[in-house]
């Protein structure tokens, strides 16, 4: 079984050119074509919180959003979601509590497919170093003391600019690190913040910083994805 997984930090679909333009990161996700995309910053940020994405724009497209039901016009928590393909079957979600000074979160989501559970998490941590570490530890520990193990992926926006230091050490004995490449800022892609880990469970055959036109404008990020066979 082969799954597409994409994570993207959206910016709350501000792109470069200071425009908001929804449209503009749906056509993104339908170029990267991905079965299971983690969003950030989905939310605005201030009020009612409310998505960034209408979500009848969302499902008259190849997606569906999960439903997390926090606030009513929000589509996730602290800006975190997911966005899946109308044929995986959402077993459940729900937000994930991090130890934080920011809004920061993350987000579980349990999906099946082809008889199997696939478990992923979305995630958004913090710009301190250390409070990174701390988050990226309480979220394995809320991996660990869920209801059975299952092939699993963590991804999303780090904050960490080391290489193979900081907070990818908590992630360094159990788990696979996609090589997708620099994917902030757009403009020009120095740093390698948004990252996918992926149990034992999976063999990487393939990843990359999706980096089109429209990628290139639309955040200030670009989008990160791995397809993922299991074992």
């Amino acid at each position: 079984m082969e799954l597409k997984f994409a994570s993207y930090n959206i910016h709350k679909a501000v792109g470069l050119d200071r425009r908001r333009d929804p449209d503009r990161i749906l056509s993104v996700l339908h170029e990267i074509d991905a079965d299971v995309v983690a969003l950030q910053e989905c939310d605005r940020r201030f009020g009612q919180r409310e998505s960034v994405l209408p979500r009848a724009r969302i499902e008259d497209s190849a997606y569906r959003p999960i439903t997390l039901g926090i606030r009513p016009g929000s589509l996730g928590w602290h800006g975190n979601t997911f966005l899946v393909k109308k044929h995986l079957d959402i077993i459940e979600a729900e937000p994930l509590s991090l130890p934080t000074l920011e809004p920061r979160g993350a987000v579980r989501l349990d999906i099946e497919h082809e008889g199997k559970r696939v478990r992923a998490v979305g995630m958004h941590l913090d710009l301190s170093g250390f409070r990174r570490r701390e988050q990226a530890v309480a979220l394995l520990k809320h991996l660990d003391a869920c209801d059975g193990t299952c092939p699993t992926v963590v991804m999303g926006d780090t904050n960490e600019w080391s290489r193979t230091g900081g907070m990818l050490r908590v992630f360094r004995d159990d788990w696979n690190c996609a090589e997708c490449g620099p994917s902030f800022p757009t403009r020009r892609p120095l740093a390698r913040l948004d990252r996918i880990f992926a149990s034992r469970d999976w063999h990487h055959a393939d990843s990359g910083v999706h980096h089109s036109f429209l990628a290139s404008r639309a955040s200030d990020h670009l989008p990160v994805w791995a397809s993922l066979v299991l074992r």
